[in-house]
């Protein structure tokens, strides 16, 4: 069979290699000047490609879509990713978290590897060619429009999302999903930051581990994780509010409200005991200096005017009534969330081609025979950790492989 693959990606490298495998005649079309271009910045250039954990353990770090892709990570999980990429010559080493890498700590390699995988298999690929529409004929899909008009037999769409633009991610699977009749549901970013109303700039670039960051909603806790959190110029980032973010990708966030516990390993009592006794320790001391020893320096002025306490005032003037206030703040530090960063800080795009609309076994449509989406153009995505890039190389597999 004559099989088209459009787009260049993770999930179309794989789809192409594994389509070629069964013995098709594969044409990859990417519209960029090489191959893999998002490939390039992930995990800041190291490439983050998997998780070395069972897709038991695997699914429950899927946000959205875990029951869809529940098959097509039991066939091929990470074990097969990571066993993939070792056949075809590139070493891997596993990090904290169980995040898996390229031993060079190059993300070029992992292009290069799975580029190469497709060319001993006799995949086709050109470069520059940009696909403008699908073609149909009687409910089946029978080719693609580029520069010429391209037949085959089947047509796989990995184009990936919206998110980094400059990659060559503008959306043209949703608009080919919505040619063939298919819904995409609401495209939002995630895995970003968050923008807060609190003026957090002589926070920026503050690190806080161990610390514990909540979300609520209409009163219930929807998020509440152990980790590392960052402060921006624009409010906060890094590891913990990027999970948060994936959370809340499709609510509205002033329905939302978030807190820090600074001390999370000190209940209510172990903390006040704790106050009382740096309070006594430094009894002629203004507060600002008495907090250095609980917090950041740069952290202390801003948990202090939060609880009204004067930065200048003695620790041993200090009320009871103001050290409980001291303490909840230290427990349950608010912050107003306002937005989400936008897709060009996004590490994904939340949201896609609706699934019940496709085969989870094959990733093929229902709308339209031989058309089948995989990747980041598919309504389902993950945390950080290497997730969301298996669900590429699995959905992009399936879809492959799934053509015979």
């Amino acid at each position: 069979m004559k099989v088209i693959v459009i787009g260049g990606g993770a999930s179309g490298l794989m789809a192409a290699y594994a389509a070629a495998r069964n013995g098709n005649e594969v044409l990859l079309l990417e519209k960029n000047e090489k191959l893999g271009k998002k490939i390039y910045i992930t995990g800041k250039g190291r490439c983050n490609l998997t998780n070395d954990c069972p897709p038991d353990e695997f699914l429950q770090n899927v946000v959205r879509g875990a029951k869809f892709l529940t098959g097509t990570i039991y066939r091929f999980p990470p074990a097969e990713t990571m066993r993939f990429f070792e056949e075809h010559g590139l070493t891997l080493k596993v990090e904290r978290g169980n995040r898996v890498f390229p031993a060079s700590d190059h993300a070029s390699d992992v292009t290069r590897t799975l580029e190469r995988a497709c060319r001993e298999e006799g995949v086709t690929i050109r470069l520059n060619a940009e696909v403008r529409e699908l073609i149909f004929v009687n409910g089946r899909v029978c080719g693609v429009l580029a520069d010429e008009e391209l037949r085959a037999d089947a047509v796989i769409v990995a184009t990936g999302g919206l998110t980094y633009p400059s990659t060559g991610s503008t959306g043209d699977g949703y608009r080919f999903a919505r040619g063939a009749g298919h819904t995409v549901s609401r495209l939002t970013p995630s895995l970003t930051g968050i923008e807060v109303r609190e003026d957090c700039g002589n926070l920026q670039g503050l690190s806080l581990k161990n610390v514990v960051l909540a979300a609520r909603r209409g009163g219930k806790v929807i998020f509440s994780e152990l980790g590392e959190l960052l402060f921006t110029h624009y409010g906060v980032s890094g590891p913990l509010v990027l999970s948060l973010s994936a959370v809340t990708s499709r609510m509205e966030m002033r329905d939302v409200t978030l807190t820090i516990d600074f001390k999370p390993a000190l209940d209510g009592e172990k903390l006040d005991m704790r106050l009382q006794r740096d309070l006594s320790e430094r009894k002629n001391e203004q507060m600002k200096n008495v907090m250095r020893g609980l917090l950041p320096a740069r952290m202390c002025e801003t948990v202090l005017n939060r609880t009204g306490i004067p930065l200048e005032k003695q620790a041993n003037a200090v009320t009871r009534e103001e050290r409980g206030r001291l303490a909840a703040v230290l427990k349950e530090f608010p912050l107003t969330p306002v937005s989400l960063r936008g897709f060009s800080e996004a590490v994904i795009t939340s949201g896609g081609v609706e699934l019940s609309e496709l085969d989870p076994k094959t990733m093929e449509s229902k709308k339209e025979r031989g058309l089948y989406f995989c990747g980041e153009v598919i309504d389902a995505d993950a945390f950080t950790g290497g997730f969301n890039l298996q669900i590429a190389f699995s959905t992009g597999f399936c879809a492959g492989n799934s053509i015979k």
